[in-house]
């Protein structure tokens, strides 16, 4: 980890935060670093840099490997089957996140609509 990582209420790091170094993000994953350099040039994950041009990973990064691996090992998928399978799983996730998003919208007018119909009933009765 690196002294700059900003941890959360819990003391840990943030999700996103890079803090781990190829070295340390490889032991966690089990493979070799040249790996993750292989995986990076593939596009299957994108380590932040720091300012002297060092790969850090975040703990959503490392999660990421994990995926690959349980995808490359356990279930025999291909990297170019990985790069596949992880794209329609990001863009699932963006599509949640919208959909989530439109939704909350919803709720929003809904509630502000029911209160003004309220209001105007309020107001015709008194």
């Amino acid at each position: 980890m690196t002294p700059e990582a900003h941890k959360g209420d819990d003391g840990m790091p943030q999700i996103d935060e890079p803090v781990y170094f190829i070295s340390v993000a490889a032991k966690l994953v089990e493979v070799h670093p040249q790996t993750l350099r292989l995986y990076e040039r593939l596009g299957l994950v994108r380590p932040a840099r720091s300012r002297y041009n060092i790969r850090l990973y975040s703990q959503r990064e490392v999660e990421r490997l994990r995926q690959v691996q349980r995808l490359t090992r356990d279930l025999g998928v291909n990297l170019a089957g990985v790069e596949v399978i992880l794209d329609l799983l990001d863009k699932m996730e963006r599509m949640r996140t919208e959909t989530e998003d439109r939704l909350r919208q919803m709720i929003a007018e809904i509630e502000r609509l029911q209160s003004r119909t309220k209001a105007a009933g309020e107001t015709r009765r008194g």
